[in-house]
């Protein structure tokens, strides 16, 4: 499955913004997730969803990011709220399931005033 994340940009500290992820094939079968990599750090996870919906978000995050899917769109969703200056970073989206894992290519999100 090829994955693509969109919806990134400049935003003031206090904002919000919605990335979204397209999927090229059906992702009810996989476990979801968005990461994220700021400059100089590690890859890390942000949030990831089930196939069943259930939810789980970095501690950074909670709160203020949500994580949603829609299968008839193949399109995984975060909603991101009361950003901050930390939140910058590159995103990530990607798809798992069993050993398989699949990456898009990454939505830079900058907060700052």
């Amino acid at each position: 499955v090829q994955l693509q994340a969109s919806g990134g940009g400049l935003v003031q500290p206090g904002g919000s913004l919605r990335l979204s992820c397209t999927a090229s094939g059906d992702i009810s079968i996989y476990f979801m997730g968005w990461y994220r990599q700021a400059p100089g750090k590690q890859r890390e996870l942000v949030a990831l969803i089930t196939r069943g919906g259930n939810t789980n978000y970095a501690d950074s995050v909670k709160g203020r990011f949500t994580i949603s899917r829609d299968n008839a769109k193949n399109t995984v969703y975060l909603q991101m709220n009361v950003l901050k200056p930390d939140d910058t970073a590159v995103y990530y989206c990607d798809a798992e399931i069993g050993d398989m894992r699949y990456w898009g290519k990454g939505t830079q999100v900058t907060v700052s005033s």
